[in-house]
């Protein structure tokens, strides 16, 4: 089985010295490829700092090509969103459009549709607006769980619509005293990386 995770810098695994939550479930799946002669899993971490949906939509079909085997089963697994809803200080409006977000995730299910239909989208995670409203590290931007809560919705609509597996982290996290997993207000830190593993291992796997 190909499992290739497209997503921004909390896919790739920002905040966490252990590789973030894919690393943690690649590293679940190789133990069962280990200890099971017939299990086979192949993990792809696709996710690049910084990138929104139309990011992702530029390189999807690039990088999925040169990763899948068409003797092999494929899943999708999209972590996306948390950019776009980055509000910009001096254009007053969030990063990616919300009616712009939506076609944009229309957009990358039908793409992932023409390889698999094993397709599942990742809900945005919460964020401490105290540490992120601007972020330091670049201050025209602010992330705020006013419009992360509203981009979320949206994506758990689409998926509800569209009859795509959808693991609603945000749902779960809000309840929580979230904010003692995140590194820097915006990542997730270990524990935090680690919570979100099990829980999509749980939902997908």
């Amino acid at each position: 089985m190909n499992i290739c995770i497209f997503g921004a810098s909390t896919t790739y695994g920002s905040g966490d010295t252990n590789g973030g939550w894919v690393q943690r479930i690649r590293s679940l799946l190789d133990e069962k490829n280990l200890s099971d002669p017939d299990a086979y899993f192949l993990v792809y971490n696709l996710g690049i700092g910084g990138n929104t949906t139309e990011d992702l939509l530029e390189r999807f079909e690039f990088e999925l090509e040169r990763r899948i085997d068409e003797d092999e089963k494929t899943v999708i697994i999209f972590s996306i969103g948390g950019n776009d809803s980055a509000y910009l200080i001096k254009e007053k409006r969030n990063r990616v459009p919300i009616d712009r977000f939506e076609k944009n995730i229309n957009k990358l299910i039908s793409e992932a549709r023409k390889y698999t239909k094993d397709i599942v989208f990742v809900g945005i995670t919460p964020v401490d607006k105290e540490r992120t409203s601007p972020i330091p590290w670049d201050t025209n931007k602010i992330y705020n769980n006013i419009y992360i809560e509203r981009y979320n919705s949206a994506l758990k609509t689409i998926c509800q619509k569209e009859k795509v597996k959808f693991v609603d982290l945000y749902a779960k996290l809000i309840k929580m005293d979230y904010k003692k997993l995140l590194e820097d207000g915006l990542h997730p830190n270990s524990k935090g990386h680690e919570w979100m593993a099990k829980k999509i291992m749980d939902s997908i796997f």
